[in-house]
């Protein structure tokens, strides 16, 4: 074997996987419309935090054809607090594609799941190996840590030519018929075992032929090179409320939470003064502002720093351009992003 090439570690793997796998929803009752609407939730989710979110998605929307045929805004709901909403939209659009080209059946060809709207090389190589068995392997962070700690590679795994010389070395070892489980078990152990920082080698059925573990470089494995530093956009968070109801818009399509319900909001951290005129604007005359605690919400490549204002209004303006909803319109009705949840809990609060 050559010196650098990646050792032939599926049996170990499959055993211990097999005693070891994770009891998930997608798994207990696969089908290739579950592993397609799971691997959309898992591409920023993690699996703990998916589970819920699949079940009740799932539960209203149980197959292509009603998936495809969903309002918008009954998606978003269901999809409400995951982030990265365009991950809902590309799943719908995906699902209208196998209803309009593949009568309503997930296609069994990476290919063409690849012509997907929101698919790229991952999420074609995780369903087409786990819904159909197609042995084409699935490249996630997990597996890119197992593989570089494996063959102790100190290459920068955010090269493109790095990941597809990786996957070129996974697809040769696939073992025939276990595709499905031997990509499910090398992101398991990366998730559960072969952890970011410190790896827990000794649970490991690797570890005998982990070139990192072995040469003690596990842990400073994978290469990554830095991402640059998030922006930050500071923001004034209007709640206004009259008789018990909130003042919500729906933002513009297209751009951060395009077309989602959010909460009224000026540019900067506005004073009490800029507020007020800011409230007259929206044609509000109210008696006092008063600031609520600051709060920050973490997106993948900008940070919103908010200052919160909390206006009582008295009654509403027939000209005033927003919607306005009780608490409970607000949960099942209107999807409003989890980056609003620390006011939207003072409003509750406050009722």
């Amino acid at each position: 074997m050559p010196k650098n090439a990646l050792p032939p570690v599926a049996a170990p793997l499959l055993i211990w996987y097999k005693k070891n796998a994770r009891i998930l929803p997608w798994r207990e009752h696969p089908s290739p419309y579950r592993t397609l609407v799971s691997e959309f939730m898992l591409q920023q989710t993690r699996v703990e935090a998916a589970i819920p979110y699949f079940n009740r998605f799932v539960l209203a929307l149980p197959d292509i054809p009603s998936l495809a045929g969903a309002d918008e805004q009954t998606l978003l709901k269901l999809w409400e607090g995951l982030g990265y909403y365009s991950r809902a939209r590309n799943l719908q659009k995906a699902a209208r594609m196998v209803m309009e080209d593949f009568g309503g059946r997930v296609p069994a060809s990476f290919a063409d799941l690849l012509r997907l709207p929101g698919v790229g090389p991952y999420t074609a190589g995780a369903i087409a190996s786990i819904a159909f068995g197609i042995p084409v392997p699935a490249v996630d962070g997990n597996v890119l840590r197992v593989v570089s700690r494996i063959k102790a590679s100190k290459k920068d795994i955010g090269d493109a030519s790095v990941r597809r010389a990786m996957e070129k070395e996974i697809r040769e070892i696939i073992p025939d018929g276990r595709a499905g489980d031997f990509n499910q078990a090398l992101m398991e152990l990366g998730a559960t075992v072969c952890l970011p920082g410190e790896p827990i080698c000794g649970r490991c059925p690797l570890a005998a032929d982990c070139r990192g573990r072995i040469g003690g470089v596990a842990a400073s494995l994978p290469v990554r090179r830095k991402k640059p530093d998030k922006k930050i956009q500071e923001k004034t968070v209007f709640l206004l409320s009259c008789g018990g109801r909130l003042a919500i818009l729906r933002r513009p399509d297209g751009g951060l939470l395009g077309g989602l319900w959010g909460l009224p909001s000026a540019e900067g951290f506005l004073s009490p003064m800029e507020a007020r005129k800011e409230l007259l604007g929206w044609g509000f005359h109210p008696p006092a502002v008063e600031s609520l605690p600051p709060a920050k919400h973490v997106f993948t490549h900008i940070e919103w720093h908010m200052k919160g204002i909390w206006v009582q209004i008295d009654s509403i303006p027939s000209t005033n351009p927003f919607t306005w909803a009780s608490a409970a319109e607000l949960r099942e009705s209107y999807p409003l992003p989890s980056a609003y949840r620390f006011y939207l809990k003072y409003f509750s609060d406050r009722l």
